[in-house]
């Protein structure tokens, strides 16, 4: 499962809000309900994250196993 915790930390260091990511930024406001849902994102956005934040994609997300218990429930 990717998890997306890298970058609200990313946002929280460096002070940037979700609000100035959408109109400052042009992000969409979906992309952020969807990475706030643990939904998937394209990687072109993934980019864009990265050349905002000037940050590496680790720092965007990270992968973590999911437990097995988790994926029984799918």
């Amino acid at each position: 499962m990717i998890s997306y915790a890298p970058f609200w930390n990313q946002l929280k260091t460096k002070r940037i809000t979700t609000y100035h990511l959408i109109y400052g930024q042009g992000i969409s406001s979906n992309t952020i309900h969807r990475m706030k849902q643990g939904k998937d994102i394209t990687t072109r956005t993934i980019n864009e994250f990265c050349e905002i934040l000037n940050c590496q994609v680790s720092d965007i997300l990270t992968y973590v196993k999911e437990s097995p218990a988790a994926e029984e429930k799918e």
